[in-house]
């Protein structure tokens, strides 16, 4: 059977969000898809499952106005490729990727911003010393393992299943079927633009997008950073939408016990996808907790 069909650069990137400012450097045997922009103190930008950079376009300028911002599609998503070992897709082999993509930029990140999963990345580079910022921002942040996924028989089970390529082949399908992209965005309990929906829809209905967010989440655990987020040292900001249906708020209240330090922000007209929908206000809140961290 053929591979999975990737997004094109030249088809499915011709109006890509900030496109003028993205690259395609080659690191740790990958070839990533970048988008950098500003002057100021690094910031890296790291959005989550099934996502890209594309989730960024509006708080991407927006943060460039005061930090130089560097935003990669994660391997696999976007038009960053798929590494070969299927454990390169887990939580650590992730981490690792990044690793050699900043060590290859040369980026040291001050502060670093991650939505959903791409804030998991975030702690576990910060709690192994890959990266040392003096502020992590999480917005809705997938930092816990959710209840019925702590049982270990699980992600075996689950890699054995999304780990197909018919499964991603079927999902993508889906979404051209009535209602199922709808049903999709719903869970988000976001409400987008039409840019946004169009994007989204984009990403959705290609397999090797849908097949790598799979693979990521068969394979995801997040039970170390459990169990390592009480020894975390820089200062966390918990950004949470009052509407979101995919990791509910009260998952901060449990992180912060965690971590007492950690500070929550609830935006209450917003759900996953609250960087999306307001922008503004989530600058000011990463800006604001940059400056009173000495960021800025």
């Amino acid at each position: 059977m053929t591979a999975l069909r990737a997004m094109s650069w030249e088809v499915e990137g011709r109006d890509w969000p900030n496109r003028e400012v993205s690259d395609f450097p080659r690191a740790g045997g990958l070839r990533w898809h970048v988008q950098r922009l500003g002057r100021g103190p690094s910031m890296l930008l790291l959005h989550g499952t099934g996502a890209s950079t594309h989730s960024f376009r509006d708080l991407l300028p927006a943060l460039a106005e005061h930090f130089d911002v560097l935003a990669p599609d994660l391997p696999g998503h976007g038009f960053t490729a798929r590494p070969d070992d299927p454990q390169a897709m887990s939580l650590p082999g992730m981490a690792a990727a990044l690793k050699e993509l900043l060590l290859t930029l040369g980026v040291a990140p001050r502060i670093v911003v991650g939505h959903s999963a791409g804030a998991a990345l975030l702690l576990r580079l910060a709690l192994d010393a890959v990266v040392e910022p003096a502020a992590i921002v999480s917005l809705n942040g997938a930092l816990l393992p959710l209840a019925g996924l702590r049982h270990p028989m699980f992600s075996s089970l689950v890699r054995g299943i999304v780990g197909a390529d018919w499964v991603a082949r079927r999902f993508a399908a889906g979404m051209d079927e009535p209602g199922g992209f709808e049903r999709l965005m719903r869970g988000t309990g976001s409400n987008l633009d039409a840019q946004g929906v169009a994007l989204y829809r984009r990403l959705s209905g290609t397999p090797a997008q849908v097949g790598a967010a799979l693979a990521m989440m068969g394979r995801w655990d997040l039970r170390p950073i459990e169990r390592d987020l009480p020894r975390l040292v820089a200062p966390l900001l918990l950004v949470i939408g009052a509407r979101d249906r995919m990791i509910l708020p009260g998952e901060a209240v449990k992180v912060r016990a965690l971590v007492p330090s950690a500070r929550i922000e609830q935006i209450a007209d917003a759900g996953h996808l609250a960087h999306e929908e307001h922008p503004g206000r989530i600058k000011a809140l990463i800006e604001d907790f940059a400056r009173h961290h000495g960021v800025v």
